[in-house]
């Protein structure tokens, strides 16, 4: 009870130093706990959505993939209508009937404006049932009642201005339709962001599945006392055969939860993973300030031990001291966590995304997990500085202000440092060495975490040597305050080493992802330089197929000296030893070797495009032992099998169409019905020569009416691609931001503590004539350079994880390295005044202390 009194009543009255440490706990904590009551809301939403739509028992086709959301043909499986009528005579039936989806549309308005997502979700067009009422309600206008009437989600009216009698405009694989919006439903439950067009049935079947007749799906309700198992079971018994795919309602939820799974999962562990590096950066946080704690109350622990305390009792003082730190920090991050996931689902909105609040979901797992990650680290961190406290003798307390460095043990320190450090090196250098990109990754992860140990324990040794380098450059300037300043950033050298450490793990993911992500788009521009010929690129930003009506639009522009058509189809391919692999065939023109330059080591590729041949990549070619005048047997998905003769073996280096096997698209015409024939995916084109910028121009107008395609010269696709590394840099820099707020809160509460600490010296200098301007300079040039002493490591360690992951990239076809030095410059001076910034609050604190006070203060 005395232990408990005692660090109750020290953890009050330093509650001004221990504040932020308790930020960095919550920010931790909110963290955690905001990623899983996010992902647990979504996963709520889902579980509603599907629940509400799925049926007693579904029939669909075989094929049919549920996470194909865009088949190659453009067209969905579908099953004949008069299913409908026969399983509806299966016992236990209540109704059958026949729905219709797609998601291989684009709705436009007036103003060829995409109503639908540009990403994430997708447009959904259907045909309108009862069972429709299930999910939606009608909430204006009516149902669809023939070609001319469509039904769109009331989230899609508000957001671009939709309202009954606008027309409307359906791209879809058979070619365009228009309807005037004849009513808007609402969801009863949370719509997640996808975009809902219903169509009366027969328009449904004949525009988006190419003639009546046909469904999707076909949904059955049992009769009461009926349940989904023995349903299906009937149902099965009354369609025979395996040509259909039977699910309950359960099995059709759990279906849909497994498409989003990987998504929800990538997106959860991503945010817990950055969490993560944020309580390491706590860490560093907590165990500075307990240490400096230790070092301040050493007298008072001395007397403790005079008096009778043992070395056990003043431990769990301090451990208990942390203890209430972590309830505190961590009750206040679960709070803050629930605060931060409405913030994300708020952003998630804005994205297209659409979550309420109505389905926030707090399991009792996330304060659970929040409260013991965060009181646990707080603990642990708290632990050395406990063990050092309860090491302090009566005698060396009572005759010191503070705990002597121990030469021995930093001696050690400074050795396993080095070890470790040397050792990290040791698995890079493997890394980069290595002839493949699985082992070659295992050594670059150890890599990374053996340098990083090894950086924070060798950070002291390091401290001195690097703070007086940046003291002659920045410090020396202000004369006598800043060789002042220099003095307290090594004064201490394994609190300066700590700081640094902190602030060093944020930077050094930070300069990482930088080299990686510009030699990405380095490499990348250097491939399409060397590689594609065309001009031109058409494609769909999510995937979908160019539709027939948009291709003939491009074909019919003037300017260009040739078209070449780019289609993916799924194969099995069984070499002349009966092995059978799966593979995608790329299905192209034959001008297509003018448009991607490819080396073959066999054959000539343009040979590969006459009847019955093809070609095969480099790798395929080795690991079945296949040459030139092999004839392999295709399985065309959809199709027949057909014997091609290989007339080339292309050398599978770089990234672009690495491992293709090419035939040519009269070839999987001969092969494949026309209905189940895979559209363009892309399309390439080269302009008349001296006419690029009017073709590049009319390409542009021709394409306008469909939005859901974008044409780029290869200057504008490189820009685009150097956009999208840079926004999923930018994205992963905004959640690193959390790590480096924490690292600048231990910077803060560094020199906080550091000025407490010398408060009588700051009184004797400002007695001696320190001016309270000097004094607060002193101070922020401290901050400055521990600031940059932490990015100085962190950056250099950064890069060389980023050249070591490049060399990886290499094997895979992304061989140039490229220093962004300009990011890596700013981040370096934004240090600086990251240093400036921790520093307002300590300098103005010191600056207004009576000099009287601080100097009869012990």
């Amino acid at each position: 009870m005395t232990v408990l009194k005692t660090s109750l009543r020290n953890f009050l009255a330093h509650k001004g130093r221990m504040a932020l440490s308790a930020v960095a706990v919550l920010l931790s904590v909110a963290f955690v706990s905001g990623t899983l009551v996010f992902t647990d809301t979504m996963n709520t939403t889902f579980d509603k959505l599907f629940a509400s739509t799925a049926s007693d028992v579904t029939v669909s086709p075989k094929a049919a993939d549920p996470a194909d959301e865009t088949p190659d043909s453009g067209r969905p499986e579908s099953l004949p209508a008069s299913l409908v009528e026969q399983v509806g005579k299966a016992e236990g039936v209540q109704a059958a009937v026949g729905a219709i989806a797609s998601t291989s549309v684009t709705v436009v308005d007036a103003g060829n404006k995409n109503v639908g997502p540009t990403s994430g979700a997708p447009t959904i067009a259907l045909n309108w049932s009862a069972n429709e009422l299930r999910s939606v309600e009608l909430v204006d206008g009516h149902e669809p009642r023939g070609p001319t009437d469509v039904v769109v989600d009331g989230a899609t009216a508000e957001k671009h201005g939709l309202k009954l009698g606008d027309e409307l405009r359906t791209i879809a694989v058979d070619g365009d339709f228009t309807a005037k919006i004849s009513g808007i439903v609402d969801f009863k439950v949370t719509n997640p962001g996808a975009t809902l067009v219903y169509f009366d049935t027969a328009t449904a079947q004949r525009e988006l599945l190419g003639k009546e007749g046909l469904f999707t799906q076909v949904q059955i309700d049992a009769k009461p006392g009926v349940s989904d198992d023995a349903l299906k079971a009937n149902v099965a018994a009354t369609l025979g055969g395996d040509g259909y795919k039977l699910q309950t309602a359960a099995e059709a939820a759990d279906a849909g939860r497994e498409d989003v799974a990987g998504f929800l999962d990538v997106m959860k562990y991503a945010m817990l993973g950055f969490a993560g590096i944020a309580f390491l950066v706590g860490i560093f946080l907590i165990v500075n300030t307990f240490s400096m704690l230790v070092a301040q109350r050493t007298r008072e622990i001395g007397l403790m031990r005079a008096i009778g305390s043992s070395r056990k009792q003043i431990n769990r003082s301090v451990l208990v001291e942390a203890l209430l730190l972590g309830i505190v920090g961590s009750v206040a991050g679960v709070a803050a966590g629930v605060g931060l996931a409405v913030g994300l689902m708020k952003l998630m909105s804005s994205m297209g995304m659409e979550l309420s609040t109505r389905d926030l979901t707090v399991a009792w797992t996330t304060p659970a997990v929040g409260l013991a990650l965060g009181i646990v680290v707080t603990v642990l961190a708290a632990y050395i500085p406990a063990r050092r406290a309860g090491k302090v003798s009566p005698m060396a307390a009572l005759r010191d202000a503070g705990t002597p460095a121990d030469g021995k043990a930093g001696r050690v320190r400074g050795a396993i440092g080095l070890g470790l450090t040397a050792a990290g090196a040791a698995a890079l250098w493997a890394a980069t060495r290595a002839d493949e990109a699985g082992p070659g990754s295992l050594w670059l992860g150890l890599g990374v975490v053996l340098s990083l140990l090894g950086f924070i324990v060798i950070g002291p040794l390091l401290a001195g040597g690097v703070v007086r380098a940046l003291g002659v450059v920045v410090l020396r300037v202000f004369g006598p305050v800043g060789r002042m300043a220099e003095r307290n950033a090594l004064r201490n050298p394994r609190r300066t080493g700590a700081t640094g450490a902190a602030l060093m793990i944020g930077l050094a993911l930070v300069a990482c992802l930088s080299v990686v992500g510009s030699s990405m788009v380095a490499s990348a521009t250097d491939e399409l330089d060397r590689s594609v010929g065309a001009d031109f690129i058409v494609q769909s930003g999510t995937g979908q197929p160019i539709v027939p009506q948009a291709q003939a639009a491009v074909e019919k522009v003037a300017g260009l000296d040739h078209l070449t058509e780019y289609r993916w189809v799924d194969a099995t391919v069984t070499d002349p030893k009966g092995r059978t692999t799966t593979a995608d065939m790329a299905a192209t023109d034959p001008s297509y070797t003018k448009d991607l330059r490819r080396e073959t080591t066999a054959g000539t590729l343009a040979d590969a495009y006459g009847p019955g041949a093809m070609s095969v990549g480099s790798d395929y070619a080795t690991e079945h032992a296949v040459k030139v005048g092999d004839v392999l047997t295709i399985g065309f998905k959809g199709g027949e099998k057909a014997k091609l003769k290989v007339a080339a073996i292309t050398a599978d280096i770089g990234q672009v169409d690495k491992g293709a096997m090419y035939i040519n698209v009269s070839t999987l015409a001969q092969h494949v019905p026309a209905d189940r024939m895979p559209k363009s995916v892309l399309l390439l084109a080269s302009a008349k020569d001296g006419q690029e910028d009017a073709a590049y121009q009319s390409l542009k107008d021709a394409l306008a009416p469909y939005p859901q395609y974008k044409a780029s010269n290869q200057a504008d696709y490189k820009e685009a691609l150097k956009d999208q590394v840079g926004q999923l840099l930018n994205i992963v820099y905004g959640l690193l931001a959390l790590a480096i707020v924490v690292a600048i809160l231990g910077v803060v509460n560094t020199l906080a503590l550091s000025v407490v600490e010398r408060t009588r010296e700051i009184g004797l200098m400002r007695a001696i004539g320190l001016s309270r301007r000097q004094l607060r300079r002193m101070i922020r040039l401290e901050s400055v350079v521990i600031a940059l002493f932490g990015a100085l490591l962190g950056l250099g360690l950064g890069m060389g994880w980023g050249t070591a992951a490049q060399k990886l990239l290499a094997l895979e076809g992304l061989g140039v390295l490229e220093i962004p030095w300009p990011t890596i410059l700013t981040v370096f001076i934004g240090s600086a005044f990251v240093g400036l910034f921790a520093a307002l609050v300590p300098a103005f604190r010191a600056g207004r202390m009576n000099v009287l006070n601080a100097i009869a203060s012990e």
